[in-house]
């Protein structure tokens, strides 16, 4: 199993969302986050005054899929959340020891 945790823009959630639904992954976890990669945050103008926001908003999805699943997976999220433009974001591919079902105690794939 690996975990995929994915940075992505917020608006580009429910595009990425809808692709992974086509592959039957129902399961996420997302959360909003801030951050800056090589662009170093951006300069944004208000009422005149020019001012460097250093971490711009971005949504960290975290996915957990078997091993057979992933690189479909990653090709779904990377198509959905690209604009062509600097900031799309990054996926991460991580190992996962196990997993389990609180409520029945499943373990490993059947848990995901």
């Amino acid at each position: 199993m690996k975990l995929l945790k994915c940075v992505v823009r917020p608006n580009a959630l429910e595009k990425v969302k809808d692709a992974l639904s086509e592959l039957g992954i129902m399961g996420m976890t997302v959360s909003e986050v801030k951050g800056y990669g090589r662009q170093k945050g951006h300069k944004e103008l208000y009422r005149g005054a020019e001012y460097t926001i250093d971490f711009t908003p971005k949504l960290k999805m975290e996915i957990v899929v078997g091993d057979d699943q992933v690189e479909r997976v990653v090709s779904a999220v990377r198509d959905a959340a690209n604009s062509g433009k600097i900031g799309d974001g990054k996926i991460f591919v991580l190992p996962v020891d196990e997993v389990v079902r609180i409520r029945t105690g499943e373990t490993g794939d059947a848990a995901i």
